[in-house]
């Protein structure tokens, strides 16, 4: 399926420029150049505007659809909802694969404190709104986003 391509597309690319910069993790700043282009996918494919989840970093969370869908787009390209679920095993994958050293530790704190949230929701996009707004609650200072 197309979806299917395009998150391998997104995994080899990531992947790609973790290996590129000869180091087992990114920088924050090539965290950041990620999540630009994911942002840039997620907001084609989902078509919320780009004013509505600018701030999600800043702890801007607006509670509409299209932006609790487009937080489940970034989360499935980067593999952390799997089979329309969020996956606590993935989110730690993604910590230790892609995080500076000196977050690792307080991100993954974040995920354990935050990994029942989902539970609540029947929708991923409901789902995957409410637990990156607990990830942002629980430690603002380390929360990235796309």
């Amino acid at each position: 399926s197309i979806i299917s391509m395009e998150k391998s597309y997104w995994v080899v690319l990531i992947t790609a420029i973790m290996i590129a910069g000869g180091c087992d993790a990114m920088t924050k700043e090539q965290l950041r150049k990620t999540g630009k282009m994911l942002r840039k996918q997620c907001l084609g494919k989902v078509g919320v505007e780009e004013e509505k989840i600018s701030q999600i970093e800043k702890g801007k969370f607006i509670e509409e659809k299209d932006v609790m869908c487009y937080i489940a787009c970034v989360y499935q390209m980067t593999q952390i909802v799997k089979n329309n679920k969020l996956s606590y095993e993935s989110a730690l994958k993604q910590v230790d694969l892609m995080y500076p050293a000196d977050m690792k530790a307080s991100v993954k704190a974040s995920i354990e404190n935050c990994k029942d949230v989902s539970k609540k929701y029947k929708y991923v996009c409901e789902a995957s709104y409410w637990t990156a707004k607990c990830l942002y609650d629980d430690n603002p200072k380390d929360f990235m986003f796309a």
